[in-house]
Order: C-alpha cells, then structure tokens, then sequence
C-alpha cells in the first residue's frame, strides 16, 4: 500500500508553530491534486524519505502526493521541523496540562473514543444547575422590551406572580374540582342529573390564581437580597429593579382583595377564608421561616395542600344547605363546619393529604442540585444542613402515596381500579426515592427523582378523575341506556 504525504505537506507558506492538527488535514485535502486510483494501471511515485530522518508513522497517510523530487525533499524537511517543535512542546509542558494537542498527538483513535465515553458517563454522574424559573425568564423578556411599553409591563407584573408555579396550583385545584363525587352521578335517574357549575369553576380558578400571585409578589418582596445571592432568582423583577417596592406592595394587595372578593362572591365564604389563609402562610409565615429553620419545608407543604382542598370545599358548597352571609357570622361557621368536618369532607382531606406528601420528594430533589446555593443566600433548607435525613423524608412521604390512593377507593371518592393504576405510578417515584435514599443524592439520583414526582403528580390526578365513582356508570347509562343497565346488574344478582 502507498503511502501519503505528511499532513503538514502543504504548510510550507505558512507558519507551523501555530497551525493546529485539524487545519493540517484540511489544507492538505485541499492541496491535494490527484490521488492515486484503486488499479493498478496508474503509477504512482511514493514519496521520498531521506534514509537518515526518523520515519512518524501518525503523520501519513495511505496514499501519496504526486510532486516533484524537489518538493518532496522541501516537504520532508517542514514535517521534520514540525515534528520536532510538536515534541519540544511537549516536552516543555507538564502531561496534566498538554490539553487537546497532546491527546490528539499521542492518543490513538479508539482509545480516544473509550476515553470520551467515560468522560460522557462521569459528567451524567455530576449534578446539572438546574434551569432559571419562569420569573427570571420573564423578567429577561421585559428587561429587552421597550420601556414604558404594554409587552414590558405585562410581562413584569406576570414575573411577580410567578406563573408556572401560580399555573400547577390552579391546576391541582381544578383537579380536585372535577373528582368531588356529584350525587347525581351516584343516582340511578341520570335525566336530569345536575352537574358542577362551569361558572363556579372560572371564579375558583381566577380567585386562586389572584391570590397566589398576592403570595408570591410579598415572597419576592421579602426576599429580593437573598434572590440576588441564587442563580435561578438573580433575574427576578425585583432583584433587576424592573419595578420598584411599592409597586410590588400594591399589586400584592390589589391581587389578594381582588381574589378573596372572587372566591367569596363566586364561590362560597369557606373557599375564601381558605385563599386568605394561604396568602398569609406562603407571604409571610414561609417566607420568614425560610431563614429559621429547616421546618419551613413542612409549612410550605401545608400551603401546598390548601388549593386542593379549596377545589373540594368549592364543589361541595353548592350541595351545601347552609345559606352563608356576612349579616349572619353564624352561618359562616356552620358553612365552614359543613364543607370540611363532615364525612362528605373526607375526600378532599385526603387530596390535600396526597399534595401534602408529594412536596417533600419533589423539592427535597429540586433543592439538592441548589442546595450551596441555598446555605448562602442564607436559607435554612433541610438538603443544605442534612442530606442523608432529606432522603429519607422523601422516601417515607414517598411511600405515603400508596395508602393516600388506596383511602380515596375506601372512602368511595374513586372506583377499586385507581388503586391498581395509581399503584404503577407511584411505585416508579419510589423506585427514584429509594436510589436517592441509597445514593445520599448522588450520580444524578436526586434529579431522576425530580423528574419522576413532576410526571407523577399530575398523572395520579388525572387518574383520579378518570376513575371517579360512579362516572363509568353514568356514561354507560347514557350510551345504551338506563334500563338496560338495570337489566344487566338484575341478571348479574
């Protein structure tokens, strides 16, 4: 087999102190006129080397240059130099810091590929920041619109209420919403059966949203120094002075007001107590822990299980027989005694119960990748003081999740299958909260279990509604028919 010329056959114009490998290769395919054909009809001349030259095999390749004598002299004579300055230079400088030349140089191919295919499983193993939330984002976006404009304004205030998080808790209230069992649905007239309220529901989901962005406007409010110190808030509205203290002041309370008023007037009196409540737990009795004491996590799971069980109070309040009024407080407590001390209230406790455990998986492993963060930006979180015991906290709320779903079937909130179903999910963030509990959060555990409590919340909800009692009845009554429905369950006894 002939044999090419040297990579550096082209450089002769060039200076070969500081052209790298690749731009060798990529000269040298240009320069290259004719390549010897694969026959043997052609003749082709191999290049000469002077027997007194040391032959480097790794500078050629399969076939030669077809050049004249002389140029192939000048040519070897440049390899030459350029070898011996490549070698120097390494020589010169220690192997730990040779860097890509020397890998390049001295590294044959394959093991080269072994090596970067460790290297690819070392960095999956090393925890990834995790991205900027959606307020930082938002503020970006309005810091880049033109001021004084409607896009830089929305876009602001909308930063403040922070939206995805703002977003998922209207959510898990609408959830719980549609699983509240309607008593028609468990009837055997499905004529004219009533349902939930659609306006009902655009005043609970527009109420809560209002009142969550109250929170958490008072959150950044209070906290603007110390999202400075974090990466994933240093964007925030406040921190980049896109809206001053008063303004956010104002808007935390113009949203608060507004939501209770909506909740009150549009839902029920208990529903808004509740909203008002949840303001008050997140602005302030969170906010403030969050430098005290790693407790802070369980007040902000209490906030967590609050909308859900506003959902519940909301469905059930318009099968509600107590008339709720401000002229009369004692309907007001017999109303709030109705919706959530009753046997009827046992379902959304044990929603709110289920949101209640889900929070610790979840921000325990969303923590862990910031926990450095955390500690100093002066946050009191548990992933930052005692990470073996935050892995166990997951685990056992992780576990939870089996008897949370199985007393919902008990109680007759959902049909026997939500157990089977629920099960599957569940079972796969508990698989990711035993890794984290075994790996102490280590080798990307803590971010697989992020990302399984993501999918399994909203997952096990929707699983809820699908097997809410005594929907599959009512759908297969209104398909074939109620009397044959009687006439099936009549030959089954």
């Amino acid at each position: 087999m002939l044999q090419r010329l040297p990579l550096t056959a082209s450089l002769t114009a060039l200076d070969t102190g500081s052209i790298c490998l690749r731009c060798a290769r990529r000269i040298a395919r240009q320069n290259a006129t004719l390549r010897r054909p694969f026959s043997n009809a052609v003749r082709a001349r191999q290049v000469a080397i002077a027997k007194d030259e040391e032959v480097d095999k790794r500078f050629f390749w399969a076939n030669a240059f077809h050049t004249s004598k002389q140029k192939e002299s000048e040519i070897s004579e440049k390899a030459h130099s350029v070898r011996e300055g490549l070698r120097e230079a390494q020589d010169a400088t220690p192997a730990a810091s040779q860097g890509p030349l020397a890998t390049a140089i001295e590294e044959p191919p394959h093991r080269r590929r072994k090596r970067l295919k460790a290297a690819a499983i070392v960095d999956n193993t090393v925890e990834k920041p995790l991205p900027p939330d959606a307020s930082s984002t938002l503020s970006r976006d309005a810091a880049a619109a033109p001021a004084k404009s409607l896009r830089r304004l929305i876009s602001t205030y909308l930063a403040l209420s922070k939206p995805r998080l703002a977003f998922l808790i209207v959510l898990t209230t609408t959830a719980s919403y549609s699983i509240y069992p309607v008593p028609a649905l468990l009837s055997t007239s499905v004529t004219d059966a009533p349902s939930l309220s659609t306006l009902t529901l655009l005043f609970l989901t527009t109420g809560t949203f209002s009142c969550i962005a109250s929170a958490n406007a008072l959150n950044m409010l209070f906290e603007i120094k110390h999202d400075a110190n974090m990466s994933r808030t240093k964007n925030r509205p406040l921190v980049r002075g896109l809206l001053t203290k008063r303004a956010a002041i104002l808007f935390a309370i113009a949203t608060g007001i507004f939501g209770t008023g909506l909740l009150w007037y549009g839902v029920n009196p208990t529903t808004a107590v509740l909203g008002a409540s949840n303001i008050a737990l997140y602005g302030f009795a969170y906010t403030f822990s969050k430098r005290i004491h790693p407790v802070n996590t369980w007040v902000g799971a209490i906030v967590g299980a609050i909308p859900p069980l506003m959902g519940w109070c909301a469905a059930a309040g318009q099968y509600s027989s107590t008339d709720a009024s401000l002229t009369n407080p004692d309907s007001i407590a017999k109303e709030f005694k109705e919706l959530l001390f009753t046997e009827q209230a046992i379902g959304g406790w044990l929603i709110a119960a289920l949101l209640f455990a889900w929070q610790f998986p979840h921000f325990f492993a969303l923590s862990y990748g910031v926990r450095h963060e955390y500690a100093n930006a002066g946050y009191k979180m548990l992933t930052s003081s005692n990470i073996p015991m935050a892995a166990r906290v997951s685990l056992r709320y992780s576990f939870v999740m089996f008897p949370i779903c199985a007393a919902l079937s008990y109680y007759e909130v959902t049909d026997p299958a939500f157990v089977a179903t629920s099960s599957v999910i569940n079972a796969w963030m508990l698989r990711e909260a035993v890794k984290m509990w075994r790996l102490n959060g280590e080798k990307g555990s803590a971010r697989a279990l992020f990302w399984a409590s993501v999918w399994q919340l909203p997952i096990v909800l929707v699983l809820a509604m699908v097997h809410k009692k005594g929907l599959w009845g009512r759908v297969y009554a209104s398909v074939f028919g109620e009397g044959d429905l009687d006439e099936w369950e009549e030959e089954a006894l």
